[in-house]
C-alpha cells in the first residue's frame, strides 16, 4: 500500500474522531508514525505502546499469551488497549472508543523458520474483528513488509469506524502477491455479552436451554476455568463433582483473569462453542469477575470446584498486594456468601498434590473439601494440549 494511500486512510479515520489506543509489535509500527504524522492525531490518538520484549508485551496483557504472533494474540491485544482507551477516555461513548493492534513476524537481519505474517484486531464494544496475512518469505524488504504491515491495520481500522472499505482493500490487494491472502473474522456478541462487560449484568448463561436454570437462580456448583482448550480433566472434574453434589455443574468463563490476557468476542465465542461440543449438557456462565470473591457475590452458597494449584494461587498473597489484611478480608467475604470449594488433585512442578498434602492458612483450609487421588487424577492441562497442537503446526 502506497504511502499517498495510507495517508489518505488516516485523514478518514481522524475526521471519524473515534479514540483509539494501538499497540504494536514485531511489525507494524508504520502505522503508528501514519496516525500521527496527520493533522487531526489528537482528535483519535489517546496512547501508542510498542511492548516489543517478551516482558513488556506480557505486562500490556496481564499475562504471557501462548505464542507472541497470533491471531489470537492480536485480539488480546486489542482487547488490552479498548480497556486502557476507556481509562484514559472516562467520558467518552464506550461504543465509540477503539482498542487496535498488530502482531507480526517480519525479515529480520537473520533466518525466520517460520513464515512471515501479520495479525491486526480492532476491538470495540459491539464487535471485535482481525485480519491476517501470511507473506510470500523472502520476497520483500523488511521496509516493504513493513509498509504491507501498515496497511493492513489501517484497512482494519477503516472498516471498524464505518468508513467504506473500498480504497483500503483495493490497494491492498494490490500489494499482495500471486497466493497471498487475507484472511478476516469478525463476530458480534449478544447483547448480554456486552451487558456482562460493561457491568451492567453479572453474568450470562450460554447453554442448550434445557441446561439453563433461572437467572434467579444462580448455578450452585460451578467450574471455573480459562477452558483453552476445555480436555478431559475438566469433563471428569464436572462429573465426580455432581456424583459427590447431586447438583449440576455449570462452567464459568471469565473473560478477565489473573495472570493471563483479556478474552475478546471471537475468543469467548471460539470457548463457549468448544464446551458446547465437549459438554453438550452443561451451561457456561459468562462473567466479568476475575477474582473469587466477585465469582462467590455472583454465585452466593455455590461450591467451586478447583484445581489445588488454583486453590494455592488464591491463598497467595501477591494477588492481595501482599497485605495479609486484604487476604484475610477478601476470604471473610467469600466465607459470608456461604460459598465453598471442592479441591481436586493436580500436578504441581511435577508432583501429583492433593488438598491434603496442600499448605493452606487455616482460614481458608476450612473452607475447602478435598477430592481423594483414588476418585481423581486426571493429568492433562490446557497448556500441554496447546503446547502439543503448536508443535503438530
Amino acid at each position: 500500500m502506497q504511502q499517498a494511500v495510507r495517508q489518505s486512510l488516516v485523514s478518514a479515520i481522524h475526521q471519524q474522531g473515534r479514540p483509539l489506543v494501538v499497540s504494536v509489535t514485531g511489525g507494524g509500527a508504520r502505522a503508528v508514525s501514519d496516525l500521527l504524522s496527520v493533522p487531526g492525531a489528537s482528535a483519535t490518538v489517546l496512547e501508542a505502546r510498542v511492548p516489543y520484549a517478551a516482558p513488556a508485551l506480557a505486562e500490556w496483557l496481564g499475562g504471557e499469551p501462548p505464542q507472541y504472533c497470533s491471531d489470537r494474540t492480536a485480539r488480546a491485544m486489542a482487547v488490552a488497549g479498548w480497556m486502557r482507551a476507556r481509562e484514559l477516555a472516562p467520558e467518552a461513548d464506550p461504543s465509540q472508543i477503539l482498542g487496535v493492534a498488530a502482531t507480526a513476524a517480519l525479515a529480520t537481519t537473520r533466518p525466520k523458520r517460520g513464515d512471515h505474517r501479520v495479525h491486526v484486531a480492532v476491538h470495540t464494544l459491539p464487535q471485535t474483528a482481525s485480519l491476517s496475512l501470511t507473506l510470500d518469505k523472502g520476497a520483500r524488504t523488511r521496509d516493504q513488509e513493513e509498509n504491507l504491515a501498515a496497511g493492513l491495520l489501517l484497512t482494519a481500522i477503516t472498516e471498524a469506524v464505518g468508513l467504506d472499505p473500498a480504497q483500503a482493500r483495493a490497494s491492498l490487494a494490490g500489494s499482495l502477491r500471486p497466493g497471498e491472502l487475507v484472511e478476516s473474522d469478525a463476530h458480534r456478541p449478544p447483547a448480554e455479552w456486552i451487558e456482562v462487560v460493561l457491568g451492567q449484568r453479572g453474568y450470562v448463561l450460554a447453554g442448550p436451554a434445557n441446561a439453563q436454570p433461572p437467572e434467579t437462580q444462580p448455578p450452585r456448583l460451578v467450574v471455573p476455568g480459562s477452558f483453552n482448550p476445555p480436555h478431559a480433566g475438566h469433563l471428569k472434574i464436572a462429573a465426580v463433582a455432581e456424583q459427590i453434589s447431586g447438583q449440576p455443574t455449570a462452567w464459568e468463563l471469565a473473560v478477565t483473569n489473573v495472570d493471563k490476557p483479556p478474552l475478546d468476542y471471537i475468543e469467548i465465542r471460539n470457548r463457549v462453542a468448544a464446551l458446547q461440543e465437549a459438554s453438550p449438557g452443561r451451561a457456561a456462565a459468562l462473567t466479568a469477575s476475575p477474582t473469587f470473591r466477585g465469582k462467590a457475590q455472583l454465585f452466593p452458597g455455590a461450591v467451586f470446584c478447583v484445581g489445588v494449584d488454583t486453590i494455592l494461587r488464591v491463598a497467595d498473597l501477591r494477588y492481595y498486594g501482599n497485605s495479609q489484611e486484604a487476604f484475610s478480608g477478601a476470604i471473610e467475604e467469600f466465607a459470608a456468601t456461604g460459598c465453598r470449594f471442592l479441591v481436586f488433585g493436580r500436578l504441581v512442578e511435577g508432583r501429583f498434590v492433593t488438598l491434603d498434602s496442600a499448605s493452606l492458612p487455616a482460614s481458608l483450609r476450612v473452607l475447602c473439601d478435598g477430592v481423594p487421588a483414588a476418585e481423581f487424577r486426571e493429568d492433562v492441562s490446557s497448556t500441554a494440549l496447546r503446547n502439543a497442537d503448536s508443535g503438530s503446526d
